[in-house]
């Protein structure tokens, strides 16, 4: 099996020489960028599974790099920026970033962001088009053709709103969905509007927590992200280490 190949961006000595040290413990193959421009380019030239991304860099804004490639690529993006107030994680999050990492970081937590994210890659480039009908992720299983969600062998009595909460976390497995972007696919409603629709957001979230979870209070399906938004986890395999 090929090694993943990590492209980070990191205009910062110290902080760049750490990422690096700490890929190359892991055996990961990775390309350093340290400006805007070159992050665009070595996404187009290396296609890199994973992308780590500061937000303050010499020549360009993070966020407009966000923008650039997702205007051609799923590629996961991990934000790692010194930006930590939420309304930056919201702003990064809503332009297409997939997590968000706040420094100072520790190593355990960039390297277990970066396995989410590369689980997100292996499942999306195993499904079958026959596959994208009907989603597992542990014990949990969504018919999309029927409409219906089972967990622990059971059928899942969801409410119509309940149910496509369910199924837009389902379909962004590993990223971190906003509030606004939330509301926006499942009400349909502008990002001016969107923050009236928060409470009601949280009412029926902690509905489906309920018939989800075994244990509302710890969570292992639907992971929240204080006021930023909410995270569908990828359940580990049996088989992976």
């Amino acid at each position: 099996m090929n090694k993943p190949q990590i492209l980070f961006v990191e205009d910062d000595t110290a902080v760049g020489n750490l990422i690096a040290t700490t890929l190359e413990t892991q055996n990961y193959q990775f390309h350093r960028a340290k400006t805007g421009a070159g992050a665009l380019m070595d996404a187009l030239s290396y296609r890199p599974d994973v992308m780590l991304l500061d937000l303050g860099l010499p020549d360009m804004d993070g966020i407009e790099i966000i923008k650039k490639i997702r205007s051609w690529s799923n590629l996961p993006i991990i934000v790692v920026s010194a930006r930590g107030e939420d309304a930056d994680k919201v702003v990064a999050l809503d332009a297409g970033a997939d997590d968000y990492l706040t420094k100072p970081f520790s190593v355990e937590e960039l390297l277990a962001r970066i396995r989410v994210a590369l689980r997100r890659v292996r499942y999306d480039s195993q499904k079958t088009s026959a596959e994208a009908a009907l989603y597992e992720n542990g014990d949990l299983k969504i018919d999309y053709a029927g409409g219906r969600a089972c967990c622990r062998g059971a059928e899942m009595k969801l409410t119509p709103m309940e149910y496509k909460l369910l199924c837009l976390l389902a379909k962004n497995t590993g990223k971190v969905l906003t509030h606004n972007y939330i509301i926006s696919e499942i009400w349909g409603v502008s990002a001016g509007e969107a923050v009236a629709e928060i409470p009601s957001l949280r009412v029926f979230m902690a509905t489906l927590r309920k018939k989800l979870e075994l244990d509302p209070s710890h969570p292992q399906y639907i992971q929240t992200h204080v006021g930023v938004g909410y995270r569908m986890i990828r359940q580990r395999q049996e088989d992976e280490s």
